[in-house]
Parts: C-alpha cells; structure tokens; sequence
C-alpha cells in the first residue's frame, strides 16, 4: 500500500515503555516500516493530546496497560521518493511511558510484540526503524523514572 503524499506533516506518537532494562518493541504490518520493529505508535487523533494518544496506541498495539506518560523528544522523519517528491513526513512524539500491566501481544497494526534488552535491540540492526537505537538509549538512561 502506498500512502499518498502529505499535505503537511502528520503528528504521531511512539510510545517507549521500559521493564527493568528491556524496551517493548512491535514489528510494524503497514507502511511505513513494514516489516520493522518499533516502537508501538501512530497517528494522533483530532482532539487528543499526544500523551493521551500514546497510550491509546500502546493498548490497541500490544494491549499493555501504561501510565504517567511524559514527552521525551520530537522527531522528524521525512522521506522523499527517487523523482524528489515528498513521500511523507511524520513528526514523531516520543513519549515516555511506565509499563502497569500486561503482556506484550500483537494486536492492531503490528505483526509481533516483545520485549527487547539492550544487546538484543543492538543487534537489530537494519530490520529496525531509523532512531530505534537512540530513543531506547534516551529512555534507559532515565534509571526509575519508568521501569
């Protein structure tokens, strides 16, 4: 499926939920980043907050339970096709959120859910989306803040 090119960019959440020292991580079922792994998210909804977004996302993606979400940092991710036009530009939300309840189940728009440790998403290498690697050093780097 091909997405047609934005309008403007599109503001979506990643929500980043820490157990212990292992970050939750979906493999995506639809563009863009089919087929890679990373962080449960999406698109916000009009009239939703971004924090409110990211948890709602989180559920419906993996059906785990979070809370106390919190704004991380603000991503831009923008991809042009091989002629030079926009192919989309999303700015991602990442949002902070500490895991409640549940098991990591793929529910929604993803294809898997589990639970990666550091080693574990170093060696994901290029089945990961961009960033994946950087915005799991900036959340584990939070000791007890959401794990």
């Amino acid at each position: 499926m091909t997405l047609p090119p934005p309008v403007r960019p599109v503001a979506a959440v990643l929500a980043l939920v820490a157990r212990g020292e292992e970050m939750l991580l979906v493999r995506r079922a639809n563009p863009p980043d089919q087929g890679l792994w990373g962080f449960p998210g999406g698109r916000i909804e009009p009239g939703e907050t971004h924090l409110d977004a990211a948890l709602r996302e989180l559920h419906e993606e993996t059906g785990i339970h979070a809370d106390m979400p919190r704004l991380l940092t603000v991503l831009d991710f923008i991809e042009h096709g091989p002629d030079g036009a926009l192919a989309h530009h999303f700015a991602m939300i990442a949002v902070l959120c500490r895991w409640r309840a549940g098991e990591a189940v793929a529910a929604d728009d993803a294809l898997e859910a589990r639970w990666f440790d550091r080693l574990a998403l170093a060696g994901l290498g290029p089945r990961a989306s961009l960033k994946v690697g950087y915005l799991a050093d900036l959340a584990l780097a939070l000791p007890g803040e959401i794990g």
